[in-house]
């Protein structure tokens, strides 16, 4: 008898065979592949996968589930399966070779979508590839475009590091027990260089933070906290941007002049 969902765990099985298929298939997996699959479950698309890579690594939190996909998978040489959760997974830990990266495919819990990004994040130089199962308003957040309603400080973090794109949306009747809301394939392509040049990362997420911090603030209201009034209009004005514009306006590269000149500021200032 297989385990059944937990709501704790926020597990939502996907029954849907067609949309089994339809993922499979947007990951363009090959026999060279190794793959991390974040929550495998009751292993519906693990054993899809599993014909279609060299290696596979099923990462799954629930004890239950974990021992069934083990006894399950025993026989295949390409499956592990580890226990654990994997929010504090190493994925450098997985061994592959110098020229390889690593895909990452998962139907994962709504509640933990973004700490699993972030995460996957401080990976990025050992993955080419994330396969994600996300709530559709969030899919929609991370691919929208400046001057949008879903655009925000998340969907840059995401742009700056990935090129993402909906493959098709998943209706919540796919899965078993049915969410509240619909779902999306999303899959995220890490790039191998940011679209803009940053001098001070921490510092250029600081600014987009508080840039969307307050929405129906200007640009102008919402960095008086990173640099002082005085300075903040000039340095603006350096950068070809109108203090008055609000934070959702501006893309990527603009964000990077905003920083990079705050960050010139403070190398001067504090010489």
């Amino acid at each position: 008898m297989r385990a059944k969902p937990k709501k704790s765990l926020g597990q939502n099985f996907l029954q849907d065979p067609n949309i089994r298929r339809k993922i499979i298939a947007a990951c363009d997996l090959s026999e060279r592949d190794t793959v991390v699959e974040i929550g495998p479950g009751q292993g519906a698309l693990t054993e899809l996968i599993a014909p279609k890579v060299k290696r596979l690594i099923a990462v799954e939190v629930d004890r239950a589930l974990s021992a069934e996909l083990s006894g399950r998978f025993q026989g295949d040489p390409r499956v592990t399966v580890i226990n654990a959760d994997f929010l504090k997974y190493d994925l450098s830990a997985v061994s592959i070779p110098p020229s390889h990266k690593l895909k990452v495919v998962g139907n994962i819990p709504y509640y933990i979508t973004s700490p699993i990004i972030e995460h996957l994040f401080s990976f990025r130089n050992r993955i080419s590839a994330i396969y994600l199962t996300v709530q559709k308003e969030f899919g929609q957040r991370i691919i929208a475009k400046p001057g949008t309603a879903h655009y925000g400080a998340f969907s840059c973090f995401v742009q700056y590091y990935a090129e993402p794109k909906i493959e098709f949306i998943i209706k919540r009747t796919c899965f078993f027990p049915a969410p509240a809301v619909d779902s999306c394939f999303l899959k995220l392509t890490v790039r191998p260089e940011p679209p803009a040049a940053v001098i001070d990362e921490t510092l250029f997420f600081k600014v987009i933070r508080a840039s969307f911090q307050k929405r129906r603030k200007t640009l102008g209201n919402c960095l008086k906290a990173i640099v002082p009034d005085g300075a903040l209009t000039a340095l603006l004005s350096g950068c070809n941007i109108d203090p008055r514009i609000r934070g959702e306006e501006l893309g990527l590269p603009e964000f990077a002049r905003i920083s990079n000149a705050f960050s010139r500021y403070y190398n001067i200032i504090n010489q």
